[in-house]
């Protein structure tokens, strides 16, 4: 089979406005980014049209590091739907160049199930990316120069806590000082860099109802506290105006095709391990305006994007999602099944039936949300049919819940058919209840996390470090405690251990930090060890990424 790269340039691409006029999207509304893409406008998002859209979301069991294809299944879902005759539009989150380059090579889908054109997806697309690094950092520059200007006027900060970010995998940058040398240097300080997925302006972009909700977000970051212990807010620093021009054109979601030159909406890209993992809020509506059935991914597992996607973005909005459909792979069962991971794409019925526990408690928790699930599975060349017909029969005779093979990696469209048809009937016979949250906008802080620390991921009890449990103090003095929590770990566990597969239970959950993010209107609870900039492997894809014969190789 060919490349994702050499099939994505085998296909015949549409003119991007062609793509518009098959959902009903004015041609005229739409900005052109050359010819394969386009900024659609927030004023075309029809309320009435929303509710009676139905929305699909796709999540995945615990993820194996070479992932379970949840991003395929998503686009593969839309295409099989448009190929029984439904108006479906899949909505996807961006690639980050840090994962790019790094261990991934791209995030745009896989085999005849892609978003296209994918290598200017997985590049710099629209610069929505770079806008939202330049904003951020934009608010470094003019805080340092805030207080170097001010600093004769008796003005300082006892503590600042923002932070720069860029879209390249960096662990040098994690803490850094900055200032040095001559006094008109600045101010030497600690500071450091967060990926560009982990920046609340990436977050306050993915939950903006509008260009005036943006503004108001910003307003509202925190960028340090007075020696009076007052917050210094955007709005104080007199630069909100400012950042959300740097924001104008990133606002608007991104039009592009998948591999059958259906529609699909790609914008925003928070990750989901570190940040809320959710495509725009923006985008989601703009796509359940044209589309009679709308596909949307939340990133990771279903403890992490899921979760967040229900608790911090359906909460946010009110959005119902009519049906979940969760991604399981034999690889990923018998990963937690026990199996080593050099042998996983080898026969193992017993490593199967053992890591069963991994996806049934990602349904157990899905259904707690009130959710209709449906299990997709992901087929690769070496699973066996006696391997593929266990995992149906446990998901439909010992779940009870729906179950169909995803082949749109091989089949484009035509192998989501059976997919497609199974969650239409699902949705029509079925739909998902009212969603159920984990926990109340009255509960504390600490509740909010213990409910989905120890309900959703299996923990015992929740521990907090002595600069977690201040900064909780300090959420519940400035008023705040309402805002949902976003747990930052490792997506490779329930747990915060990357190592502990399956369904871990009875485990302490240490909660390290808590970083506010006032603007985005969450609490972000850093568990573990994760990092919010990540480093480079050994041997990173960017060593197979080139320019052969005027064409990019390397990504997919």
């Amino acid at each position: 089979m060919k490349s994702d790269i050499e099939i994505a340039r085998s296909i015949e691409l549409k003119k991007i406005k062609q793509v518009a006029e098959s959902v009903d999207i004015p041609r005229d509304e739409i900005e052109n980014y050359g010819r394969y893409i386009a900024k659609v406008p927030l004023s075309l998002m029809d309320e009435e049209k929303i509710k009676q859209s139905n929305l699909i979301l796709v999540t995945a069991i615990t993820a194996t590091k070479a992932g379970i294809g949840k991003t395929t299944v998503s686009i593969g879902l839309a295409l099989g739907l448009n190929k029984i005759g439904k108006k479906a539009i899949v909505a996807l989150r961006e690639p980050s160049l840090g994962p790019c380059f790094g261990m991934k090579g791209g995030a745009a889908g896989g085999g005849y199930a892609q978003v296209l054109p994918m290598e200017k997806i997985n590049l710099h697309f629209t610069g929505d990316f770079h806008a939202i690094t330049s904003a951020h950092n934009m608010i470094s520059a003019l805080l340092d120069n805030y207080i170097y200007q001010h600093q004769s006027d008796g003005f300082a900060l006892k503590e600042v806590i923002w932070k720069r970010v860029l879209d390249v995998n960096d662990r040098s940058l994690r803490s850094i000082v900055t200032g040095l040398g001559p006094r008109s240097n600045g101010l030497t300080a600690e500071s450091g860099f967060d990926i560009t997925p982990a920046s609340e302006i990436m977050a306050i972009l993915c939950l903006s109802k509008d260009e005036d909700d943006l503004r108001r977000r910003i307003e509202n970051i925190i960028l340090g506290f007075t020696f009076s212990g007052e917050p210094f807010t955007v709005k104080e620093l007199g630069v909100a105006g400012a950042i959300t021009v740097l924001l104008k054109d990133a606002i608007q979601p991104n039009l592009v095709q998948t591999t059958e030159n259906t529609a699909a909406f790609v914008h925003g890209g928070p990750f989901a391990n570190i940040a809320h993992g959710c495509n725009s809020i923006l985008a989601t509506k703009l796509a359940m305006t044209f589309g009679d059935y709308v596909i949307t991914e939340a990133g990771f597992g279903a403890d992490l994007g899921a979760e967040k996607f229900y608790n911090i973005k359906c909460r946010k909005i009110g959005l119902q999602p009519k049906l979940t459909v969760i991604v399981a792979t034999a690889q990923g069962l018998k990963m937690h099944g026990g199996v080593s991971l050099d042998k996983i794409k080898e026969p193992n019925l017993e490593g199967i039936h053992a890591g069963f526990a991994n996806l049934d408690k990602h349904i157990q928790n899905l259904k707690s949300f009130g959710q209709t699930v449906v299990v997709a599975f992901n087929r690769f060349a070496a699973d066996t049919d006696e391997e593929v017909e266990a995992i149906r029969q446990h998901c439909e005779q010992e779940l009870n819940v729906g179950f169909a093979i995803n082949n749109a990696f091989a089949c484009g469209g035509e192998g989501a058919v059976d997919l497609a048809n199974l969650v239409v009937k699902t949705i029509e016979e079925q739909p998902s209840a009212p969603l159920h949250f984990t926990y109340s906008d009255t509960d504390s802080v600490e509740k909010k996390i213990e409910q989905v620390a120890c309900n959703l991921y299996g923990a015992s009890v929740v521990t907090y470090s002595n600069t977690a449990r201040r900064k909780i103090a300090l959420a519940e003095e400035l008023g705040i405690t309402h805002y949902p929590v976003c747990i930052a770990k490792t997506q490779y566990s329930f747990s915060a251990d990357p190592k502990q597969y399956g369904a871990v239970k009875g485990f302490e959950f240490h909660i390290k930090d808590i970083v506010v993010n006032n603007g985005a209107e969450m609490i972000v609870a850093i568990a573990g060890e994760i990092l919010r900039m990540p480093g480079l492997p050994k041997s990173p894809q960017a060593e197979r990424i080139d320019i052969v014969n005027g064409e990019i190789e390397g990504l997919s």
